[in-house]
């Protein structure tokens, strides 16, 4: 993995096109299955079918682009959080060294 990458114009371009290819299918494929003999209603459940995954999929799409952009966003501000502290008492609980032994 290269790592995180910024989303820019061709990346929404991307999953516009993806969306369009989708919705092409869900008329294409229906109009493919009645022209090699299949049910109106086999060809109409598919087309349903069909159109539901391009929803659920055109939903979760934008999420991931609102997602990627906030992230985007959030990158210029300062980390802060469990692993990002620093100063004094930083690294408590580990090895100490001396003043702990018992003397004999």
């Amino acid at each position: 993995m290269t790592g995180h990458r910024p989303p820019s114009e061709d990346s929404r371009d991307t999953g516009t096109d993806v969306v369009r290819w989708a919705v092409f299918s869900c008329a294409l494929v229906p109009v493919v299955l009645l022209w090699y003999g299949s049910s109106l209603a086999g060809a109409a459940g598919t087309a349903l079918g069909l159109a539901a995954v391009t929803a659920v999929c055109r939903i979760l799409l934008r999420q991931s682009e609102r997602g990627a952009a906030r992230l985007h966003a959030e990158e210029g501000a300062p980390q802060r959080g469990r692993r990002h502290r620093g100063g004094a008492g930083a690294h408590r609980g580990g090895r100490h060294t001396g003043g702990s032994t018992p003397v004999s």
